[in-house]
Formats: structure tokens, sequence, C-alpha cells
């Protein structure tokens, strides 16, 4: 379903901002710039809190990739994922990152000796013996990364079906569940190996956040020719379902340029919510939290609870759809 550009709306939280509905109040003045942005975060607040967002008929795997680094990668995969947890969504978020930065966010243990994503892809571990529950939401889960992640790459090289062994595992398990999650995503690390390669034959969609910055589409090209070749080769369901625009700050010229010309190129996937710059999103991890734990009522934390929102009303795109 294609977004119109001209319906997108953006609204940059300003310093010491007050959290709360002062918009609202009796004769409060709304003549200045930060008592209008007040009350257009008091307006998104309420129209979140009234919507119900539909559950998928069957789960949507969906990877978090790009191989340029510093995009938002992570932090979009845990967001978007607490986000629909936060609407009562079952979610699951596999880190497949060696830093294990979304383990980090999403508070769940990772240390080396911790059972993680690396035992069930190197020594064929079930995987519901290392889901952890996420102390965010009671419907929110993570299968965590250890350092061990790190020599993955090399170890796959020489085992059976080395692009396939996260697919079987996570197949294999959502077929056990009585109560499938409705979502899973996976956090890539920001490379093109085998990891990655894992990570796009055991999904079915593709989301891209791409920065609003002058270096934004570099290797993005790279990236959907690697996602034909395993659309064409390994798994013929995979589609890039969703760009999303990260890091955008309207006050630049070219922050506006970039996500025109963004959304130019890609019409049909890049979501009409923008993430911005936002300080609150980058402390959120430092807590051991997503930002919609964090500061529910920031700027970021409501673009993202948008972006979620758009992701699960889209739904999940039909075979052969673009």
């Amino acid at each position: 379903m294609a977004l119109q550009p001209s319906n997108v709306r953006f609204h940059v939280k300003q310093p010491g901002q007050d959290q709360h509905d002062t918009a609202a109040a009796p004769g409060f003045d709304t003549s200045t710039p930060l008592a209008r942005e007040i009350s257009e975060l008091t307006r998104r607040r309420q129209v979140i809190a009234a919507e119900r967002l539909p559950k998928p008929e069957r789960t949507r795997i969906i990877t978090v990739s790009n191989q340029k680094g510093g995009v938002g990668k992570t932090t979009t995969a845990v967001n978007l994922a607490a986000a629909l947890a936060r609407q009562g969504a079952r979610v699951l978020v596999i880190d497949l990152d060696p830093q294990g930065n979304a383990s980090t966010a999403l508070g769940v243990e990772h240390r080396a000796d911790t059972p993680s994503v690396y035992d069930v892809i190197i020594n064929d571990m079930d995987l519901a013996s290392v889901v952890q529950s996420s102390p965010e939401f009671g419907s929110l889960f993570c299968v965590p990364a250890t350092i061990h992640l790190a020599g993955a790459e090399i170890e796959l090289v020489s085992l059976v079906a080395r692009e396939q062994r996260l697919s079987r595992a996570l197949s294999l398990h959502l077929k056990t569940m009585t109560d499938p999650y409705d979502y899973v995503f996976i956090d890539c690390p920001p490379s093109l190996g085998l990891l990655t390669i894992n990570a796009f034959v055991a999904a079915k969609e593709v989301l891209i956040p791409i920065q609003c910055e002058y270096y934004a589409l570099e290797g993005l090209s790279q990236l959907l020719k690697n996602i034909e070749l395993i659309e064409k080769h390994l798994n013929p369901e995979l589609t890039v379902s969703t760009i999303l625009l990260t890091m955008y700050d309207s006050r630049t010229n070219l922050a506006n340029q970039v996500a025109q010309d963004v959304r130019d190129h890609f019409p049909n996937q890049v979501l009409s919510t923008l993430i911005p710059r936002s300080v609150r999103v980058s402390e959120a991890p430092s807590y051991g939290q997503s930002v919609i734990s964090y500061d529910l009522n920031s700027a970021g934390s409501l673009s993202y609870l948008e972006a979620a929102a758009e992701i699960a009303r889209r739904g999940a795109p039909q075979t052969g759809e673009r």
C-alpha cells in the first residue's frame, strides 16, 4: 500500500519540554511554538492510546538489516518490538549481532556463558531453550547474543546447510508453540556475511532503516542485490516490505532532501512516519530499556509507536507484492 508523502508531519521535541498534558489545561496559551508542540504531542498520545492494532493471522518474521552501521538498525528493531508488545502483541527479538546491543536494550542476560543464538545455529540447541522474557513487557521475548557469536561466521563455513540453520530452528520452534508469536524481529550485524544470510533465509520480510544523512543510500544497491540473490536461490518468499527513515532533523534541508529521494525511489515501502534524532532514544539502552519504557511521552517514543502501528495496519505483503 503506497502512502502519500504529503501526509508526513513531524515535530521536534524542544529542550525542557514538559511531559504532562499542559496543552489541555484551561486557558493555556497555544500561541507560542513550544505550546503548539506540547499540544501536538498530546494529540498524538491520545490517538495512539485510542488505537487498537490488528494482529496478523500468522507470525510475521521481519529481518532488520542495513550493511551501513550507525543507521539505527538495532534501535529500530528493539523499539518497534517494544511498541507492538505494548499494544498486546506477542513479539520475539532474535539478536544476531555479536555486539549484543539488542539484548542489552531489552534487559536480558547475555554474558559469555548464557545460552544464546550461537548455541542454536552452531550447536543445534532448541530455540525454545534460549528464549528469555524481557522485563519490558510480559509479551516481549528475546533470544540473546553473546561474544561467542563473533566467531560464528568462520564456524558456519564448514557446517551442513549453513544458510538455513536459523530458519530451521525458528520454524521448528514456531510449530511447537500453542500460542505463537505475532511478530519476530531479527536484528542483523552491519555486514553481509553468513549471519545476515541466515536472517534473510529465516524471514519473509526485510525492514531497512535509512539514516537521513548524505551517505544514506551508500551501499543500499548492493544490499538490494544480495536480497534479490537470496530470494532467487534460497528464499523465494523474501521481500523488502518496509523502509524506515531514521535520525531525521526537520531543520536541515539535507534531511528533507534525503527523505524525498528515498520516497521517490521506494514509494510503496517507505513508512510515512519519520524517526527523529532524540536524546531519549539514545539514552534508553544505557538503562537496559527501549525508549517505549524509558520515556513513553518523548517524541522518539511516539514516533516508534506510530511506525509500529503503520507496520501492523499494512500487514504482511502478499506473494509477489513489491
